[in-house]
């Protein structure tokens, strides 16, 4: 079978794994893209791409190379306008978190996918943790029992030189602030977990310790889910001096499972009631330790999206699902700035609404 023609638009932070990606599901690495040639030089000499096309204009790149598969890694706020350009083409895409910073684009590129027969996949790869999926198995087959309630907690550090790398991090225009870009990953695993389906937030936001950037770098929250169960999301930047602890808790009637580590990645506890195995055992078996919070999901999210391609089916992490976490995140500045609980779905709700937000 013929490779699949791959592009990468954006060199930044996370494309170092989008690349090693590509290479080991043995795409055709056909093009890049970034608005600076330093940032695409470093990573073809650092991938031994050899001769490859080189754009600092996607659109001319969309014009100019028969692509099947384009990665889009820029930051956030341009996600939307250069899937939705990619989607037109007839080009499939994986789209690095979050998906959107809006309802509504979100909404459209899930309508714009399904007319042009595209498929699009979020990077939420912390779904394909080994951690992760064992515990998705237990809750699947019910080994829980009822879900009670579950908690998210990103307890990380990001201070002024990493707001100084970009000038986009922190602004609610192109980045969203610590909850859409920092705690994401793990606000997803949380609703993916819980059934994705809430229906009220209740939730306080703040800007304490980073008063150069736009955005809020604490957000607290209570959820109500429409299985009956509970939420609870703890996300920061402001830890003391280092990035602390990522952990998931699932609370079920028969069982209690934590998921800690660099980027949820540890079998900490595991109490169920039916099954034999001890927290030690699974530790063993599934827990991995990256050398980032990046962890190891981008090449088996590259993976699962190939197979979707060549067989025509739902990636693993679609649209939908990343349109769910950005809303969520929606809904949780909307209950801070107005002070009371919000119902979901909520629509027409976009980061920069929350422009004036920490104004002094």
């Amino acid at each position: 079978m013929q490779k699949l023609k791959y592009a990468l638009i954006g060199c930044g932070r996370i494309s170092k794994n989008h690349l090693s990606a590509a290479q080991n599901n043995d795409l055709d690495i056909a093009a890049i893209c970034d608005i600076l040639t330093d940032a695409m030089d470093d990573k073809i000499a650092k991938f031994d791409l050899g001769y490859l096309h080189k754009y600092t204009d996607h659109n001319e790149m969309l014009e100019k190379e028969a692509l099947d598969l384009v990665a889009i890694a820029t930051e956030s706020g341009s996600h939307a306008e250069i899937a939705l350009n990619c989607i037109r083409k007839g080009i499939h895409v994986i789209v690095e978190k979050p998906f959107t910073l809006s309802t509504s684009d979100a909404e459209e590129i899930i309508s714009e996918s399904k007319k042009y027969n595209v498929k699009v996949s979020v990077c939420h790869q912390n779904r394909f943790n080994k951690a992760i999926q064992v515990t998705r198995n237990a809750v699947e087959s019910n080994a829980l029992g009822k879900m009670l309630y579950s908690v998210a907690n990103i307890r990380w550090n990001r201070d002024h030189d990493y707001f100084k790398q970009a000038s986009w991090r922190g602004t609610w225009a192109q980045d969203g602030g610590a909850l859409m870009n920092q705690c994401i990953h793990n606000i997803d695993l949380l609703l993916w977990m819980m059934g994705n389906k809430v229906t009220e937030v209740f939730a306080y936001t703040n800007r304490l310790t980073h008063p150069y950037i736009e955005a809020e770098d604490l957000g607290l929250a209570v959820v109500k889910f429409a299985n009956g169960g509970y939420g609870i999301v703890e996300g920061t930047v402001n830890v003391y001096d280092s990035n602390f602890e990522e952990t998931l808790c699932l609370f079920g009637s028969e069982g209690t499972i934590k998921i800690g580590g660099k980027s949820v990645n540890a079998i900490e506890h595991w109490k169920v009631k039916d099954s034999d195995e001890s927290a030690e055992s699974l530790h063993n078996r599934f827990s991995e330790d990256p050398p980032d919070v990046y962890g190891f999901g981008h090449t088996p999210l590259y993976k699962d999206m190939l197979d979707a391609i060549i067989n025509n089916r739902k990636p693993y992490i679609d649209a939908v699902d990343g349109k769910n976490a950005i809303e969520f995140i929606l809904a949780v500045h909307k209950s801070a700035v107005e002070g009371r609980p919000v119902n979901l779905p909520i629509t027409n709700a976009a980061t920069t609404d929350f422009a004036n937000r920490f104004c002094n």
